[in-house]
Order: structure tokens, then C-alpha cells, then sequence
């Protein structure tokens, strides 16, 4: 069972679909030099963005259990892992974790609705999350 509060969740899925509409309605800018910008593996980062800037700093400022957690939930969400695989997901993503888990959660393009879906495999949902509902 994740043991992140699901507020914190609730939040990056919130500002998740915020994200996904900006970057669904502008298209994505990106760094013109990979040299000049530190980019995701997956997808480059859009440059200015403030949605997408909020979203990395809440998730750097989440500590390293709660960036874990995150990471193990999106998983499960994925299809990766399920509900009674939790703790080889969550040990798997304290193997893999690195200072680059904001980049790494956020090149995924379906994060809000992993992370959903995983909180949904322990009977959580953002319904009633009070950060959910921005």
C-alpha cells in the first residue's frame, strides 16, 4: 500500500492534465541545443513552461521515500506492476531512484492518468482530495 499521502498525488494529477492542455493547445517548445539544455530521455523538456516548472519543483521537493512511492504508483498504473507486486515495484524504483525523477515522471505522457489508475489498484481515487480539485 502507498504510503504517500494522496493530496500529493491528487496535486500532480491535477496539474498533470493542466500541463497536457497547455502543451495539447501551444505544442511543446523545446531546447534548440540538447547541449545547451539539461533534456529528458524521453521527452525534451518544454522550455518557460510554468505548469511544467511547478510540477518539477513539487516533485524535487517531495523527499526521497515520497519520490519512490510516486514512481512505484505510476508503474502500477502503467501495467508495469500490480496491487499485490507493490513492494517489488517500490523496490525497484529505490533501486532505480536518481536526482532526475521529477524529468522521469514528468516525460511520461500519460502521468495523470498512470498515477490514477494506480491509486485506484488500492481503492484511492482524487474524487474527494482537496489539492486534487484545483
Amino acid at each position: 500500500m502507498p504510503e504517500i499521502d494522496s493530496d500529493k498525488v491528487c496535486y500532480i494529477v491535477a496539474k498533470g492534465r493542466e500541463f497536457e492542455v497547455h502543451e495539447s493547445a501551444a505544442g511543446p517548445e523545446y531546447a534548440a541545443d540538447p547541449e545547451d539544455e539539461e533534456l529528458d530521455e524521453e521527452r525534451a523538456a518544454p522550455i518557460g513552461d510554468p505548469t511544467f516548472e511547478e510540477l518539477k519543483t513539487f516533485i524535487n521537493g517531495l523527499n526521497w521515500d515520497e519520490q519512490c512511492q510516486l514512481v512505484a504508483l505510476a508503474w502500477t498504473g502503467r501495467g508495469d506492476f500490480t496491487k499485490d507486486e507493490w513492494d517489488d515495484a517500490l523496490a525497484e524504483a529505490e533501486r532505480a531512484h536518481n536526482e532526475h525523477t521529477a524529468e522521469y515522471l514528468l516525460g511520461m505522457p500519460l502521468l495523470p492518468d498512470y498515477l490514477e489508475e494506480g491509486l485506484s489498484q488500492f481503492d484511492l481515487s482524487c474524487e474527494s482530495s482537496e489539492m486534487g480539485g484545483l
